[in-house]
């Protein structure tokens, strides 16, 4: 959809956005506890998740169902020409997930074991 501004709107409301990206940190948490159980014990290496800067041009558009009467739609960098100019507005939010628990989100991923023979095996290191 082709907003008043020019841009192409993605269709996605910013709260949608944001959810995205919370959904996204949370399979990766669930990855590294499956691997952590596959493992018994803690991976090799986890990431403890910081601060994340997330920054959108987004378009207000009025809306009787919001609480605010408007919603904030995500704004592409597609533009086109001959549209009438309106207002967008760019905002920048900084999140830092926590885990249920309040500790640090922790996301690793499962290794998969080198090949036999690979270098620095036991088996590679039969051969010398």
């Amino acid at each position: 959809m082709v907003g008043r501004t020019g841009h192409r709107t993605v269709d996605i409301e910013l709260a949608d956005a944001v959810a995205a990206l919370r959904d996204e940190l949370l399979d990766a948490a669930a990855r590294a506890t499956a691997a952590r159980t596959a493992a018994a014990g803690a991976p090799d290496l986890e990431f403890a998740v910081g601060p994340i800067e997330m920054e959108f041009e987004v378009e207000l558009r009025r809306d009787a169902s919001a609480k605010a009467g408007f919603k904030a739609w995500v704004l592409s960098g597609e533009t086109s020409a001959g549209i009438a100019q309106t207002r967008t507005h760019r905002i920048s939010v900084s999140l830092t997930p926590r885990a249920r628990g309040g500790g640090d989100l922790l996301i690793s991923a499962e290794v998969a074991p080198p090949p036999p023979g690979a270098a620095g095996t036991d088996a590679d290191e039969d051969l010398h």
